[in-house]
C-alpha cells in the first residue's frame, strides 16, 4: 500500500481533477483521448477491415459464418488449399473468425529437366519418367516430341535446347498464349497441360515468327487443373471481405547452393511470370480480393557487398518489373529471413539487416513481412536487460546452453526497430513500402505431427503472443506462418487456443508520456481497455498497480503505421519514486483478472 501511495500520490488529486476538466495534450501524448470510465472504453476489440455483406452464406458444401467474433492480433495467415473444396470454405471461415482479413498462397516451383531419348520428362534426378509428365501426349508422341515436330515443321532449324515444367491447381485462360499458333492447352482425360514455347534467348518474341530463321526455344509444360483455384478462393474471399496474394512461380533453385536462385534460368522464369500475370490481368485485375501477389523464393536478409550481383535479388527485380506492368496497383508482399546466430557465417547484426532491407526494397516490392525467425531459432525473443539469461529451452537445439548474450547477435525487437528505421528512410526517399511482420507459429523442433515429413514442432498461444509484443511497435500489419498445419495440429490446436483466449492484453510498448502536468506511463498494444497496469524492477518492493478505469485514460485512435487494432491506455507515475536507469516491467491485467502472457520493458534512462 505504501508503495501505491508513493507512485500514485499525486494521481489521486489528478483523477478528481479528471471528472471536472480534460487536461490538454502534450506533444507525443494520446489524442482524442476518453476516460476510461466511458462505456467505449471496454476490452473487447472489434474487426478493422472490410465487413462481409452478409453475415452468412450457404453453397453445396454448407453454410457459413462470415462474421468475426474473435479477432485477434494476427490478421493474417499463409495457406495451402485442400484438394476438397469444401475444406477451403471451413479454412476461411476459421481464418476469418480469428480477425484474418489476408490469405497468402504457397507456390510451386519452375523446373528444368531432362528428356530421354523417347522424349519422356525425366524425375529430378534424371533417371526415371516423370509420371506427371508421362500422360501428356498429343498426335500420338509425347508433348515434348508434339512441340518440336511443330517448331520444326515451321522452320527446320528449330530445335528445343531447355524443357521445364511447372506444376500448379490453377486452370488458366487465354493469356496465357502468346503466340495461339505454336502455343495451346493439351487435354488428356482428366488431365490439363498447356504448352508455352519462348525463345531461349529470353526476349519472348511477341512477333511469333518461328518461321524466318531457325531458333532454340524453351519449352514450358504446364501441369495445370480443369477448375481453377484461385477464381474459387477470391470468390469466398469475396463472401468474407478477406485478401488473397497467390504466389508467383518459384524460380530454379541453383544446384549447388539450394538456397540462391539460379541465374541461368531468369529469362524463362521471366516468360511464364509474365504469361501467368497477363492471364491474371485479364481475368482478375478489377478483383478486390486480389490483394497483390507473393514472391515465395526464400531470401536471408544480410548486407550484401553488391546487391547487383546477387542472383536472387536478380530475380526479385526481373519478376517484380513484371508484375508493375501487368498489374499495376497491386504490391509485391516477400517474406524474408533473419539470422542472428553468432556461431553461425553469413548472419547478420540488426545494422546489416537495415542495409540489406534497403537493397530488397530497390527491387520493386511494395510489402515487406520478414520472418521473425523465432520459429526456426535463428532469432531470440528477449529484451536487453535479461541477455545474461539462458536461451529458452526450446531454442538449445538450434544454439546449443547458452545464454542469449552469447548465441545471438540481437534480439527480434532489434532487427525490426533497424527495420523500421530504413522504412522511414526509403520513404523519405519516395518509396512506396510497407512493413509487415511474419510471426513463426512452430518451434525449431518437435515431433513432426503437424506437417507430413517435418520436424518442427507446436507452439502455444502464450508464446505466440509474446512474438506480436516483440515485433508489434515497429509493423502496420502481423501475418503468421503457417495455418494449414500449425495451427491446425496437437489437442487442443493452436486456433482452438486463440479463439478462446483472443482478448487477453498483448502490450507491444511502453512510453514515459505526460498529459498536461501530470507524468505517466502510456502502455500500447491489444486489448488494453480498462486494463489495471501493474510496474515493478529488480531490487523494487511490491509492484504497484493503477488502474486505468479509474485514474488513466484509453485512447482508441488508430495510431499511424500500426494496426488499426492497437490501442492505448494511459496511467499517472511519480517518477521521482523510480529509480534512475531501471529497467521497469510493465504488464497488462484486465477486468475479469487475466494478465498479459509477456511484459514489456520501459528502460527508464534519466
Amino acid at each position: 500500500m505504501r508503495g501505491l501511495t508513493l507512485l500514485f500520490g499525486a494521481a489521486l488529486l489528478a483523477a478528481v481533477a479528471a471528472i471536472v476538466i480534460v487536461l490538454p495534450d502534450s506533444p507525443g501524448s494520446p489524442s482524442g483521448a476518453v476516460t476510461s470510465s466511458s462505456p467505449k472504453a471496454t476490452g473487447k476489440a472489434t474487426p478493422t477491415g472490410p465487413t462481409p455483406s452478409t453475415p452468412v452464406f450457404s453453397d453445396p458444401c454448407g453454410t457459413f459464418d462470415t462474421t468475426t467474433p474473435t479477432p485477434y492480433a494476427v490478421t493474417g495467415y499463409w495457406l495451402v488449399p485442400t484438394t476438397d473444396h469444401c475444406t477451403w470454405r471451413s479454412q476461411l471461415q476459421a481464418i476469418h473468425r480469428v480477425g484474418g482479413d489476408t490469405v497468402v498462397r504457397l507456390g510451386f516451383g519452375l523446373q528444368a529437366r531432362p528428356v530421354d531419348d523417347e522424349g519422356r520428362v525425366l524425375d529430378m534426378a534424371g533417371e526415371e519418367p516423370d509420371r506427371r509428365y508421362e500422360k501428356c501426349e498429343e498426335l500420338g508422341m509425347t508433348c515434348v516430341q508434339a512441340a518440336e515436330s511443330a517448331l520444326k515443321a515451321a522452320n527446320p532449324g528449330n530445335r528445343i535446347t531447355w524443357t521445364y515444367v511447372y506444376r500448379t491447381d490453377e486452370a488458366f485462360g487465354a493469356g496465357l498464349f502468346r503466340c495461339p499458333q505454336m502455343e495451346h492447352t493439351i487435354t488428356v482425360g482428366d488431365e490439363v497441360f498447356y504448352r508455352i514455347l519462348a525463345p531461349d534467348d529470353g526476349t519472348d518474341d511477341p512477333t511469333c515468327d518461328f518461321s524466318s530463321k531457325g531458333k532454340g526455344y524453351h519449352l514450358i509444360l504446364v501441369d495445370g487443373a480443369r477448375q481453377d483455384s484461385l477464381t474459387e478462393i477470391l470468390g469466398l474471399a469475396d463472401r468474407f471481405a478477406m485478401k488473397v496474394f497467390p504466389a508467383l512461380p518459384v524460380a530454379p533453385r541453383d544446384r549447388v547452393e539450394p538456397t540462391k536462385a539460379d541465374p541461368r534460368h531468369i529469362g524463362t522464369l521471366t516468360t511464364l511470370t509474365r504469361r501467368v500475370l497477363q492471364d491474371y490481368g485479364d481475368r482478375f485485375n478489377d478483383r478486390a480480393s486480389l490483394g497483390g501477389v507473393y514472391q515465395p523464393f526464400e531470401l536471408q536478409l544480410r548486407d550484401w557487398p553488391d546487391p547487383a550481383e546477387v542472383a536472387t535479388l536478380r530475380v526479385y527485380a526481373e519478376q517484380h518489373d513484371i508484375v508493375q506492368q501487368e498489374l499495376p496497383g497491386k504490391p509485391i508482399m516477400v517474406s524474408p529471413y533473419l539470422d542472428a546466430r553468432k556461431e553461425k557465417q553469413f548472419t547478420s547484426t540488426p545494422e546489416q539487416v537495415k542495409r540489406g532491407f534497403m537493397a530488397l526494397a530497390r527491387t520493386g516490392v511494395g510489402i515487406v513481412a520478414p520472418q521473425d525467425s523465432r520459429g526456426t531459432g535463428k532469432v531470440g525473443l528477449f529484451w536487453p536487460n535479461l541477455r545474461s539469461q539462458p536461451v529458452d529451452e526450446r531454442l538449445k537445439p538450434v544454439v546449443g546452453d547458452r545464454t542469449y548474450r552469447e548465441a545471438y547477435y540481437g534480439a527480434t525487437r532489434d532487427y525490426y526497430r533497424a527495420m523500421s528505421e530504413a522504412l522511414a528512410e526509403l520513404r523519405a526517399e519516395g518509396e512506396d513500402l510497407q512493413l509487415w511482420a511474419n510471426v513463426e507459429a512452430f518451434e525449431p523442433e518437435g515431433d513432426g505431427a503437424c506437417e507430413a515429413g517435418g520436424k518442427r514442432g507446436a507452439t502455444d498461444k502464450k508464446r505466440l503472443d509474446e512474438a506480436v509484443g516483440f515485433v508489434g511497435p515497429y509493423v502496420s500489419k502481423i501475418i503468421s506462418y503457417k495455418w494449414s498445419s500449425y495451427f491446425n495440429c496437437g489437442s487442443p490446436t493452436l486456433a482452438e487456443e486463440v479463439a478462446a483466449d483472443w482478448d487477453r492484453p498483448i502490450p507491444i510498448q511502453a512510453l514515459s508520456v505526460s498529459r498536461g502536468i501530470q507524468q505517466g506511463v502510456e502502455v500500447r498494444g491489444y486489448n488494453l481497455a480498462g486494463g489495471t497496469v501493474t510496474m515493478s524492477w529488480f531490487g523494487g518492493d511490491t509492484p504497484r498497480t493503477a488502474d486505468s478505469a479509474t485514474i488513466g485514460w484509453t485512447d482508441r485512435t488508430p495510431i499511424p503505421g500500426l494496426p488499426p487494432a492497437v490501442q492505448r491506455i494511459w496511467v499517472p507515475v511519480d517518477w521521482s519514486t523510480v529509480p534512475q536507469k531501471a529497467w521497469l516491467k510493465i504488464e497488462v491485467t484486465t477486468p475479469d483478472g487475466r494478465k498479459s502472457n509477456a511484459p514489456v520493458y520501459l528502460h527508464r534512462e534519466t
